[in-house]
């Protein structure tokens, strides 16, 4: 009887040491002129993508090409995150940056870090074939005891078991297919080496799909598996590029979420929100002959807030 109670004892402890996290990877599109004129302004974008993040809650997700300001206008609407990242064209403000955003209150920064996609990963520089400077931020992160969120304080004992894990957050080149592939090579190599074998993410748009060979050095590496193909639940009706355009359908994935083999993955979703703007020559109020009369329907312009789709995943640690 003892052996069972002890046995009970231990797989609730198991249990309750299991850290359920939201993890996501958004490529919200720098902001442009070009971007402005076709009727994507970035005010709008920002208001959209900071509602639909603030609804969703993940706990740590990853951001491609954000430029500084746009950093500044995320984190002013941001419900309680900070991020850490700096700008890939000089390694500090300059060019887009792969922002990693975490919740303040749910995780503690340890350390973090930046390399470059390119044979000289600790400066900035082109890598191989690649059209533009490419650079990969990591940040090594330990979850707050629920002591801790409730009160903000920090209070862990030396006693207290740590669950850190790292999360990387990239952005591989849209032209070079060789510095594609060096750039996987690299991250992973770069994985290994800093992480050394504790529970890893990695989010970014990778410009490949999950056809491609170069996507296969992650998945094959042996620490790494796609969030996608290890969900118990999945929510994924489209791919994660969508061009700007509402009507497109592809089914390649090409921003992934890879976690560590032994990461249970409960549910992964790619989501498709979009926005309504007016059309400057709308048709006359419409009324629909199923459905109660006081409801009017206006003909509105439909917008997605990025060209990409954000993709988040439910995992335990």
């Amino acid at each position: 009887m003892k052996k069972l109670l002890l046995f009970a004892l231990i797989v609730a402890s198991l249990q309750l040491s299991a850290q359920q996290m939201l993890i996501g990877s958004y490529n919200i599109r720098y902001k442009n002129a070009n971007d402005s004129i076709n009727g994507e302004v970035w005010a709008k974008r920002c208001q959209v993508i900071c509602d639909q993040v603030n609804f969703m809650a993940p706990d740590v997700f990853g951001t491609q090409e954000v430029l500084y300001d746009q950093l500044q206008d995320m984190k002013k609407s941001l419900d309680g995150y900070d991020y850490i990242g700096i700008g890939r064209d000089d390694g500090q403000r300059g060019g887009e940056h792969e922002a990693i955003f975490y919740k303040k209150r749910k995780l503690r920064l340890l350390d973090h870090g930046d390399f470059w996609l390119s044979v000289t990963p600790d400066k900035p520089g082109l890598g191989w074939d690649a059209v533009c400077i490419r650079i990969c931020t990591w940040g090594k992160f330990e979850v707050k005891t629920e002591k801790e969120q409730r009160s903000g304080v920090f209070n862990r004992k030396k006693s207290d078991p740590a669950m850190e894990f790292y999360f990387f957050n990239l952005h591989m080149d849209h032209v070079g297919v060789v510095a594609r592939r060096e750039s996987a090579k690299l991250v992973v190599a770069k994985v290994r080496e800093i992480a050394q074998g504790a529970p890893v993410f990695i989010t970014g748009d990778f410009n490949v799909d999950q056809n491609d060979e170069i996507y296969t050095i992650f998945t094959e590496s042996g620490l790494l598996k796609d969030s996608y193909d290890a969900a118990r639940i999945r929510f994924a009706e489209n791919g994660t590029f969508n061009a700007f355009k509402t009507n497109y359908f592809t089914t390649s994935r090409i921003d992934h979420v890879f976690v560590s083999p032994s990461t249970t993955v409960e549910a992964y979703g790619v989501f498709t929100n979009s926005y309504w703007t007016p059309d400057e020559d709308p048709d006359d109020t419409i009324k629909a002959s199923d459905a109660p009369q006081q409801i009017s329907f206006d003909t509105y312009i439909r917008h997605n807030p990025s060209d990409h789709y954000p993709v988040f995943v439910k995992v335990k640690l």
